[in-house]
């Protein structure tokens, strides 16, 4: 039966919904234990490697770490890692589908669970739009290749000076300031006109496509180290000469400025959870799902901190402040790699697509399920009677990250999706502890080691890197946080399906996406 209703405002706030009712709502049939550890590292690769390293490294490195920035991605691993670990106890606890939003309302209750929803959109919304710019700028260097130049004012967001090799361009003596960001914007309503017909990846379609991002890469730090190689001596004096640029202030270069890129570089590392969610068809949790999480953190780390060194000993890290760092190191590799060039650029751009288009979906089913707890209205939880997909849930998240993609620049759209996914992190972290409390008597098939230590350093460290990012971005975070909660209390706690006892919606049937959320 469901819980009755709460009276008073803070037993609104924290009322909580139990964990039979969430067994009740996520009925489905009994999982088998058939992922062994390495089934989970490599899960766990897939789903890691993805848009960061092709889009934020290099405005890491660039405004922030320089070459160092190779020792931001061991600090954002371990981040991750502290917050992975618990995830993982999570899930091995909870009999509920991978979710965040629902670990909230299970643990800490609903106000907590609707904050967490409203990260939610930052980790994947705005996420899904800094994807959407990466894949636009690796679009238009692609056409460049072919002699198809998109208008550059068409290419950047609102207000933006055009940069290139870390100088402004100029036209006809005059820089060059972008209005809107054309193929970012278009990329965004197109694949959401896709997931409002329906359209699924199956498993073996995103394997593939995992396959396509991994070579891609694979074939960068060959042939770039290779370069490298043949000249390290020259290359190294030119480029990593100083390795830590001195300190110069707000977060620019220093020790200072390498952990304000680690909660830039944090954004490659978004999709680790998928480990975590598979706690229920692990063969040993206790054993493989840390295998699983920290290995496959401690692989992409050792692969991205490659690809850093290629990228930062070719080219001046000044020049990767753009949407497609990877595309401005290839273009380096010379005349007679042009076709590899063409090649890690159609590969990216594939890679990228896939990403935009799970990141949206899972948007969708985050504001799917809200509504269909109450907290949102109901109308977006209504299904299409044909396409049998949340259409005009759809809809909103295409204008959403369309919109942001369109006319926001890159560096502020990933800082908000960073700060997003570390307050939820950092949530999640704080639910490990209050769920030790309040039912130690939980079964468990895995516990966080050395806890309480590590869920509370995953806690200090999360919010430590949160305040490394700028005031400005902080102060929209907040104003954000703010409107989220005025409508949670002018909207969610009087609407709320817990709150006037009523079991959940448990929803016309839909298309399934499967596959794992990646960055």
């Amino acid at each position: 039966m469901a819980s009755a209703p709460n009276k008073s405002i803070i037993g609104r706030m924290f009322a909580r919904k139990t964990i039979a009712q969430v067994q009740r709502e996520t009925e489905s049939s009994e999982l088998k234990r058939t992922l062994g550890k390495w089934n989970l590292l490599l899960l766990g690769v897939g789903c890691i490697i993805g848009a960061g390293i092709f889009v934020r490294t290099g405005s890491a490195a660039a405004l922030h770490a320089g070459p160092a920035v190779l020792l931001s991605f061991v600090v954002a691993g371990i981040v991750c890692a502290f917050a992975g670990l618990c995830y993982a106890e999570l899930s091995s606890t909870l009999p509920v589908s991978g979710s965040a939003y629902t670990y909230g309302y299970t643990t800490l209750g609903e106000f907590v669970a609707w904050v967490m929803g409203a990260l939610l959109l930052l980790e994947y919304g705005l996420a899904a739009s800094v994807v959407a710019v990466g894949w636009g700028g690796y679009v238009v260097s692609l056409l460049a290749d072919f002699g198809l130049h998109i208008p550059a004012q068409l290419t950047g967001p609102a207000g933006y000076t055009l940069m290139k090799d870390g100088a402004p361009v100029l036209v006809d003596g005059q820089t060059v300031t972008t209005i809107f960001n054309l193929p970012a914007f278009l990329i965004c309503l197109a694949l959401a006109a896709l997931l409002v017909l329906g359209v699924s990846e199956s498993a073996k379609v995103n394997n593939v496509i995992v396959a396509i991002k991994v070579s891609v890469l694979t074939a960068f730090i060959v042939v770039g180290g290779l370069i490298v190689l043949s000249n390290f001596s020259e290359l190294a004096a030119k480029n990593w000469v100083p390795f830590i640029p001195e300190n110069q202030g707000d977060g620019k270069f220093g020790v200072d400025g390498i952990m304000r890129a680690a909660s830039i570089v944090f954004f490659a590392y978004i999709g680790f959870e998928a480990v975590s969610t598979a706690g229920q068809e692990a063969r040993n949790p206790a054993k493989d799902m840390p295998f699983g999480i920290i290995g496959s953190l401690v692989v992409c780390t050792v692969i991205y901190m490659l690809v850093a060194a290629v990228m930062t000993l070719l080219v001046p890290y000044s020049s990767l402040n753009v949407p497609d760092p990877v595309a401005v190191v290839v273009d380096s590799f010379g005349e007679s790699w042009s076709w590899l060039a063409k090649t890690i650029k159609v590969g990216a751009i594939i890679g990228l697509t896939s990403v935009v288009l799970v990141l949206m979906y899972a948007q969708t089913r985050i504001f799917y399920t809200m509504a269909r707890d109450g907290l949102l209205p109901k109308v977006f939880s209504h299904v299409h009677p044909k396409f049998k997909t949340p259409a005009l849930n759809t809809v909103l998240v295409g204008v959403i990250t369309a919109v942001a993609a369109g006319f926001f620049d890159i560096n502020v759209l990933g800082d908000m999706t960073s700060v997003g996914t570390l307050a939820a992190f950092a949530i999640v972290c704080l639910s490990v502890i209050y769920l030790r409390r309040a039912a130690p008597e939980l079964p468990r098939g895995f516990k966080v080691p050395f806890y309480p230590v590590l869920p509370v350093l995953g806690i200090l460290s999360c919010v430590y890197l949160i305040t490394t990012v700028p005031w400005d971005v902080l102060k929209f975070f907040l104003w954000y946080m703010l409107g989220g909660v005025v409508l949670y209390f002018a909207y969610g706690i009087w609407n709320s399906n817990l709150q006037h006892g009523e079991p959940q919606d448990p929803g016309p049937e839909m298309h399934e996406f499967p596959g794992p959320v990646e960055d």
